[in-house]
């Protein structure tokens, strides 16, 4: 506690925080509502739906996206419930880093806590990159003057233009990310209403049920393109669960705002599940209008499943641009919201000095902002975007490998870090210490399903999504690699290395900053 102040002068909020071992350094002024808003930001429907949506349709086509959907987003619900039951109890910024440490050690708490900000990392590059894509191509259809054709050099210097603003907005103010994404709450529902509107009105057919419900594709060039094979049913169609496990990702967030959050053991829990739910509602509607907009299937799969396509063939260039504009805000959104989630938790990570540098990211600027931790986040999301720079085409279609790698290295990041304290609290049955919001018991089923889901999941990230990136093709060139295993893989070895060369001598784990005895 800051000197001179009495334990009776906080409120509840800083008393639990005081109870976890931490002053109050952030301004604890969000509602509710603001961090169910930032959770919500960050799924963005309008970002990932938009996106990814090609991951879907190369890997099964319209059927796996109809189907998969609801089946992957249930699952997921019960990833985030369980989560909910931990930020209740522990509403830290570490969130999951901090939930694996108190309950599985220091070294759970270690790995997670990097898991957890890679995942975040490549979030926030995956968004942004997805983002600049769909500007480059909103300016491209409302202005004759833009320069024709898809220019990965220009797409990539829009990339780093947008990071670079999204770290200003959020180094300037926590008051303004709070205004910022309680309008982009309102920003995804109006405008996933609006771009359903248009596609249910606008085209003059669309596509029948059995196309959406029936049609599947493999535009992959594994298996000949082949879709009633043993190997397209377990290994390319489990590739189109991506697309639902990208977009609804980073409700972390509500955890990583929790010590900005006001009443943080019930907010910061609701804001996780309620994010979950939402999206995973307006995420399938919002499919559902594309995939019956469609009025060529060949011609969409020719076109590297990309969402643009489809509006090109449904409706003229005005109503596409008005469709791509809406999307791309909510794009711009999403990046925000990530970029204050990537910050936060490598504040926390680094207030606890389980980082290089960690002086340097874990201070706060006069706004009480970790301005640092902001600008390194940005700068690593860059980095580990550039091969992205590379041009890559399947069947003479523009294809972003690339930017399916930093989306499956979120998902595995995220997940995986996810599943640690999810298996603890599981194997801390009864004697763990429930919060103000929890499960009442049904943990005891609803994790061992949740841990399933993500080990699956992960595994099905490190596919290649091309036959041209797998090894033992004859065509195989490195421009076409998912890189996600190896990125994922030689940083766990640099861990593993850090860890027994030198972390496991000092890191004992989160640092009390105060003792409190009794908060009776």
């Amino acid at each position: 506690m800051p000197e001179g102040q009495d334990l009776s002068e906080l409120s509840d909020d800083e008393k639990h925080l005081a109870s976890l071992g931490y002053t109050q350094e952030l301004n604890r002024n969000w509602s509710s509502f603001s961090n169910f808003a930032i959770s919500f930001s960050i799924i963005s429907i309008l970002a990932g739906c938009f996106t990814s949506f090609g991951l879907g349709w190369n890997n099964g086509g319209p059927a796996a996206i109809a189907w998969g959907w609801p089946i992957i987003a249930v699952f997921i619900l019960v990833i985030g419930l369980c989560m909910s039951e931990l930020v209740s109890a522990y509403p830290t910024s570490g969130g999951i880093y901090w939930w694996a440490s108190k309950l599985g050690g220091a070294k759970a708490g270690f790995y997670t806590g990097w898991l957890n900000l890679i995942g975040l990392i490549a979030i926030l590059a995956s968004v942004a990159y997805g983002c600049a894509t769909f500007l480059d191509l909103v300016l491209g259809t409302f202005s004759e003057t833009w320069l024709a054709g898809y220019s990965l050099t220009r797409t990539f210097i829009i990339f780093v233009i947008i990071l670079i603003a999204v770290a200003v907005i959020n180094i300037f103010s926590s008051h303004l990310l709070a205004v910022i994404n309680n309008v982009s709450v309102w920003w995804h529902v109006a405008g996933a209403a609006i771009v359903i509107g248009i596609l249910v009105l606008i085209p003059e057919q669309h596509a029948s049920l059995s196309t959406v419900f029936a049609t599947t594709v493999n535009n992959t060039g594994f298996f000949g393109g082949e879709t009633s094979s043993v190997g397209f049913l377990f290994f390319v169609l489990p590739i189109s669960a991506i697309l639902t496990q990208y977009t609804i990702t980073g409700y972390d967030a509500s955890a990583h705002l929790s010590e900005e959050t006001m009443s943080a053991a019930d907010g910061a829990a609701k804001g996780i599940w309620r994010s979950i739910f939402y999206s995973a509602i307006g995420g399938y509607i919002l499919l559902l209008s594309f995939l019956f907009a469609v009025q060529d299937v060949d011609g969409v799969t020719k076109g590297g499943g990309a969402v643009a396509v489809i509006f090109a063939q449904a409706m003229d260039s005005k109503w596409v641009g008005i469709v791509l504009l809406i999307s791309t805000a909510g794009q711009f959104f999403c990046t925000t919201a990530c970029q204050t989630s990537a910050s936060r938790m490598l504040f926390a990570f680094s207030r606890d000095r389980a980082v290089p540098g960690h002086q340097l990211w874990s201070k706060v600027n006069k706004n009480k902002i970790p301005a640092n931790g902001v600008m390194i986040t940005a700068t690593l999301a860059a980095i580990i975007t550039l091969p992205a720079l590379v041009e890559v085409d399947i069947n003479g279609a523009p294809v972003p490998v690339a930017f399916f790698a930093v989306v499956s290295i979120g998902v595995v990041g995220l997940y995986l870090c996810f599943a640690v304290p999810i298996y603890y609290r599981w194997k801390a049955g009864d004697s763990f210490p429930v919060g103000k919001w929890n499960l009442r018991g049904h943990h005891k089923w609803m994790a061992p399903v949740a841990l399933v889901e993500i080990i699956v999941t992960s595994i099905i990230a490190l596919f290649p999504t091309s036959n041209l990136g797998a090894p033992w093709d004859p065509g195989f060139e490195w421009k076409y690699v998912n890189y996600t295993p190896i990125l994922v893989g030689a940083v766990l070895i640099l861990l593993w290395i850090y860890w027994h060369v030198s972390v496991k001598k000092w890191f004992t784990g989160p640092i009390k900053q105060v003792e409190v005895a009794d908060l009776a």
